[in-house]
């Protein structure tokens, strides 16, 4: 309350000092400046309350996953994740309350037949890393000219982007898992190659059988490192999945999960026959493709958090 009092005083000191301004060239420009700097501050609490749901403050874990699109898809997968690591490590002139800056962890990748990835998880650790990521949940859309055929046709791909918040130590103890509904395998970590290639099975990937959710990693040397981390990820989702079950209707969490193909997309990125990126929940759109496939993705962030408060707004006032 202190705080937006202040704001307000400060808002009626500049009316005033407007007023005072009119026929002084060297006050009008202090007013500009303060002004600015008002307008700025008040964005930036308009924000904070936008981050007001559970685990806003929590990481990140981030999945992404083929669909329909076949080589191109693959190809896609390996663009969306680029573009979320862009967005992780802004430089220091684009570090935002959008853009806070995050640590990125690669747990697991999938490589694709020919090109791309069939799948990668990540995990995002910084502040309000889930509260900004959960916009990007969904099915996005590309459309170009396939750089895989021979005959320059355009091509449309889909991928699956699912993100589930990282859990304390309190909260892990609330998913109990039966070790007798696991399967666990362990293989070679893949790479490049070299004098550092892994040579043991030291790769883990658990599958819970109940539920059918299969969660790996092999960024660590280390077997039991891998397993530690896998089953990190895997509580999370099961985490997720009680909380989906609880309250399906209000979709705490992470929502639906759409099948990754035509008419399921929250997000269209076309590069042929011309260029745009548009969310289709909240309007947000701009044709520079490239800033956003290079991580500029906070007007999209900002758009889903305002259209997401209207959206719980509207329910509690049906409710």
């Amino acid at each position: 309350m202190e705080s937006w009092e202040r704001l307000e005083r400060q808002a009626r000191d500049l009316v005033e000092l407007a007023q005072l301004a009119e026929s002084d060239e060297e006050l009008t420009a202090q007013v500009a400046e303060e002004q600015a700097q008002l307008e700025r501050e008040l964005r930036r609490r308009e924000l904070d309350l936008l981050f007001s749901e559970p685990y806003a403050d929590h990481d990140a874990v981030m999945t992404i996953s083929v669909g329909q699109g076949g080589v191109d898809a693959q190809d896609w997968v390996e663009i969306l994740l680029r573009m979320y690591v862009h967005w992780a490590q802004p430089s220091p002139n684009e570090v935002s309350i959008l853009r806070p800056g995050c640590e990125v962890e690669i747990l697991d990748t999938s490589p694709g037949e020919e090109a791309g990835l069939k799948s990668a998880t990540a995990i995002f650790r910084g502040r309000r890393a889930y509260g900004l990521l959960r916009s990007e949940h969904g099915v996005h859309r590309l459309v170009r000219i396939s750089p895989f055929d021979q005959n320059h046709r355009r091509h449309t791909s889909f991928a699956l982007v699912e993100v589930m918040p990282e859990l304390e130590e309190a909260e892990e103890q609330q998913v109990q898992i039966n070790p007798d509904e696991l399967r666990i395998d362990t293989y070679r970590s893949t790479g490049a190659g070299g004098q550092h290639v892994n040579k043991t099975d030291s790769a883990v990937r658990i599958t819970h059988l109940p539920t059918g959710i299969v969660v790996q990693c092999q960024n660590e040397r280390s077997q039991i490192k891998n397993r530690e981390i896998a089953m990190k990820v895997l509580r999370s989702r099961l985490f997720q999945r009680q909380q989906q079950e609880a309250a399906r209707r209000r979709e705490e969490l992470r929502g639906e999960v759409p099948p990754a193909e035509f008419g399921s997309q929250i997000r269209n990125y076309v590069l042929q026959p011309y260029t745009l990126v548009k969310d289709l929940r909240t309007g947000v759109e701009t044709g520079n493709v490239q800033a956003v496939l290079d991580g500029e993705i906070e007007p999209f962030i900002e758009g889903w958090l305002r259209w997401r408060l209207g959206e719980r707004s509207a329910a509690e006032r049906t409710a």
